[in-house]
């Protein structure tokens, strides 16, 4: 539901929540109130009627007599009966006048008659509580009225009622204000998500305070860095592969339209350069599609022997010809992982390391440990890299050197980088001793001991492969 439409704001719903809650806090700490005040009154009531009936029981004297020595509150009264005639009553005010209530003295005759010495009758006063002892000449009654008894209770039970409204609307009152308060940041936050557009990604929110809300406004800024950082990256890939397709469309167009169709020789040399240039777009695409692949987190997980991994890296890359491949350490540790990925990018390493150095020169792999990583390195004799330019090596599509006819997509190095990253890792270039260069892949390890490290120099039997260079 739009907000054009909505019935009830989320503020309005909160503050009848919370007014609903105290109203019926009120309702039932006032019933309890007036339910326990009520008894008690009532207790006293049949305390006080218990009291008449021991003294007169135990006075001897006559009824008549016996009335006119009661001393009335002003909420009982006692009458001498005999039958349906009123022989005496306390006077009133003070004491209540039932002498006249013919009603009430014919029900009392006849209760007494059929022998209900105590009980509730009606009146004109409301209901009445009473009590009848028979005495000498006729029966002596004491009645009290309930009505007013519970005058006291009932005008206190008014008086929190409208306490208790004038509270809830004090309290309606300044909850619209603070819950407007509350609500604020999250309208600044609703305002600002509506601002933002694809084109415009740099609006952010002013946390204040330290609550629930102030984290809620730093993790929206959070959110909104990092997708100002996922839209910047597309659109840095999209610039660049755009860049990419440029050219082999232009080779492949200027060739199409310069070509002789009656000249067999053109025709084919068109027909090869036009398939190489196809190839070479289809291996743009596929290390395009590895990469994405590789950053929205698409990596199996398992525990792998860095050992082990060491030795396959080793006997994969020895099938690179042109070049001396050794394993010059083996790191004794285990790591969390996708050990394809792993592989993939230990053999980028050793491909780049084997395109850019001279043919016949000795490339070594290796990787060590220490307590929080392992490090899976490429160390070639080549002419290195300077150290200004490594900053560049793990860009898309940034190559260095085009020297010797090396031919890539110019992804190579940014699937390594992304690969360490989906890993929690990162690389580093450092130099070779003596000339070159050294790739190290650094990834965390997993609750694995300290390592131990074959021993240096390798013996005979680590080499895994050695190929002279070969033409």
């Amino acid at each position: 539901m739009s907000r054009a439409t909505r019935p009830v704001s989320t503020r309005v719903r909160l503050l009848g929540a919370i007014l609903g809650v105290v109203l019926l806090g009120m309702i039932l700490a006032g019933g309890v109130t007036f339910l326990v005040q009520s008894d008690r009154v009532i207790a006293n009531a049949e305390r006080q009627l218990d009291g008449f009936v021991a003294t007169v029981s135990t006075s001897g004297q006559d009824a008549a007599e016996l009335v006119a020595a009661a001393i009335p509150g002003r909420t009982d009264g006692t009458l001498a009966l005999s039958g349906t005639r009123v022989l005496a009553t306390t006077p009133s005010p003070p004491g209540l006048g039932l002498a006249d209530d013919a009603a009430l003295v014919a029900s009392l005759s006849e209760a007494v008659a059929d022998g209900e010495l105590r009980g509730r009758l009606d009146s004109s006063h409301g209901p009445v509580l009473y009590a009848a002892v028979e005495a000498r000449g006729g029966d002596v009654v004491q009645l009290i009225s309930v009505d007013q008894r519970m005058e006291l209770v009932t005008l206190s039970t008014v008086t929190y009622g409208i306490s208790a409204l004038a509270v809830l609307v004090l309290i309606g009152v300044a909850g619209f204000f603070v819950t407007g308060r509350l609500f604020s940041p999250l309208r600044r936050l609703r305002a600002t998500a509506d601002a933002i557009t694809i084109d415009d990604l740099g609006t952010r929110l002013r946390a204040h305070g330290n609550d629930e809300i102030s984290d809620l406004t730093t993790s929206v800024n959070s959110m909104l860095d990092r997708l100002a950082m996922s839209v910047e990256a597309q659109r840095q890939l999209l610039d660049d592969v755009r860049h990419e397709l440029k050219t082999p469309i232009t080779i492949v167009r200027g060739h199409l339209e310069m070509m002789d169709p009656a000249d067999p020789h053109d025709v084919t040399e068109t027909r090869d350069l036009g398939i190489a240039e196809l190839d070479r777009l289809t291996r743009l695409v596929d290390d395009i599609d590895a990469l994405a692949d590789i950053e929205t987190g698409a990596l199996s997980t398992a525990v792998i022997d860095v050992g082990a991994l060491t030795d396959r890296v080793a006997e994969l890359a020895g099938a690179i010809a042109g070049h001396t491949w050794s394993v010059e350490q083996r790191a004794r540790v285990r790591i969390r992982g996708d050990a394809d990925r792993l592989v993939q990018a230990w053999l980028q390493l050793a491909d780049n390391a084997a395109k850019y150095t001279p043919a016949g020169s000795a490339i070594e792999i290796g990787s060590t440990a220490d307590d929080t990583s392992a490090q899976l390195w490429v160390r070639d004799h080549g002419p290195g890299i300077p150290p200004a330019a490594r900053h560049r090596v793990f860009r898309r599509f940034d190559r260095l050197s085009t020297r010797r006819g090396v031919e890539g997509s110019g992804l190579g190095l940014s699937i390594v980088d992304a690969i360490a990253k989906a890993h929690d890792g990162h690389c580093s270039i450092a130099d070779t001793p003596g000339g070159g260069a050294t790739v190290t892949l650094h990834l965390p390890v997993t609750g694995a001991p300290s390592p131990t490290q074959l021993p240096t120099p390798v013996r005979a039997g680590d080499v895994v492969m050695q190929r002279e260079a070969t033409g």
